[in-house]
């Protein structure tokens, strides 16, 4: 059954899930070999169709006095991020130990709501610029203006400590320049692209795929930077040239974007003739761009802001009130989607146990 979707057994789980815990039976959907979450194909009994979209379970926990959460991903069958979805496009079924199947429970009884995620997921932008001299020469100023829309975009304008992004630069030093370290201030960052100077490099070779490798390094460190929440990172990366100081190789920067979590987001953005657009785009497995002149820049950025927030925006916070209450063991519960005329759905448990009347 679903031949769209391979699923693989976890041979352990090193996680409790939800306060009892899920089973051991949670499995990792896979695109293209690539781990996305937990959860499960729902069960027969459901008669649903063939996942369209998938939900990708990050994260699930429940809160006396009777509140379940679940904090998933939501995407096509290629992996794109599909975001601005609401609460009554889900539905809610579950199954307790005396039903032979799932029973529908209401969103409108239920409180079934899309809550704030920041409490519990965190999304950080690295930004990376190649300064190498052939941009300090010919579009410092386009790529200045282009930088600053693109934080405007991307950064929400109240400001809040999930959403941080950090700004990084390059050239032919075997480095990665910190111009920005990690803040929700948009004002902060605006203000150090501001004063990037022709003068702030004095290498002008160009060390992309070192660049590639350690910005890559640090997003990784990123998602273990806080156990208590989950973390998702995007590497936004633009250049103006191919690599030249020959550091790494060409093979081992794709195999480090190729391999790196899948919670690790991947842009580029290439700008005149020099680009070696194949390369870019597998650097920017997630989505690149492309500008022929510095004119185009600001476009080209703003168009991968788009697909930055979008990446942010498809991580939900699902909540609701179960009626199970202590005493009933463990539940299934199954989640499903519909949106533009497509569906799709996950399976996991939760336990009630300690659950009373009322919820928060």
């Amino acid at each position: 059954m679903k031949n769209i979707l391979r699923f693989t057994f976890l041979i352990s789980l090193g996680l409790i899930l939800f306060s009892c815990g899920n089973a051991d039976d949670d499995v990792s959907f896979d695109i293209d070999d690539r781990e996305l979450g937990l959860g499960e194909e729902p069960d027969d009994c459901l008669g649903f169709d063939e996942n369209e979209i998938l939900l990708s379970i990050q994260d699930e926990y429940t809160t006396q006095p009777g509140k379940v959460s679940v904090l998933f991903r939501v995407s096509d069958l290629m992996g794109n991020p599909i975001s601005g979805l609401s609460a009554d496009q889900f539905s809610i079924y579950e199954q307790g130990r005396n039903d032979d199947c799932f029973n529908s429970i209401s969103s409108s009884e239920s409180f079934a709501r899309i809550s704030p995620n920041s409490q519990v997921f965190n999304n950080n932008t690295l930004l990376v610029l190649d300064l190498s001299n052939s941009v300090l020469e010919s579009s410092l100023d386009e790529l200045k203006v282009a930088t600053t829309s693109f934080i405007n975009n991307v950064m929400p304008a109240s400001g809040s400590e999930s959403f941080r992004m950090a700004i990084y630069w390059f050239d032919g030093e075997d480095e990665l320049h910190l111009l920005n370290p990690l803040t929700f201030s948009v004002e902060e960052l605006t203000a150090s692209v501001d004063g990037i100077t022709t003068d702030i490099s004095s290498d002008p070779s160009t060390d992309l795929y070192g660049a590639v490798i350690k910005s890559t390094n640090i997003a990784e460190d990123l998602l273990d930077e806080n156990s208590d929440v989950i973390n998702a990172a995007s590497v936004v990366l633009f250049t103006d040239g191919t690599d030249q100081a020959s550091r790494y190789r060409e093979s081992d920067a794709l195999r480090a974007v190729e391999e790196a979590d899948s919670n690790i987001s991947f842009f580029s953005i290439g700008l005149g003739a020099e680009i070696d657009t194949e390369v870019l785009e597998q650097i920017g497995k997630t989505a690149s761009v492309f500008a022929s002149n510095s004119e185009e820049l600001e476009n080209t950025f703003n168009d991968i802001s788009e697909r930055v927030e979008e990446q942010a925006g498809s991580y939900y916070l699902f909540e609701y009130c179960t009626p199970k209450r202590d005493g009933s063991g463990e539940s299934n519960l199954v989640i499903q989607l519909t949106h533009n005329g497509l569906q799709g759905a996950v399976q996991t448990k939760f336990s009630a146990k300690g659950f009373t009347g009322g919820c928060e």
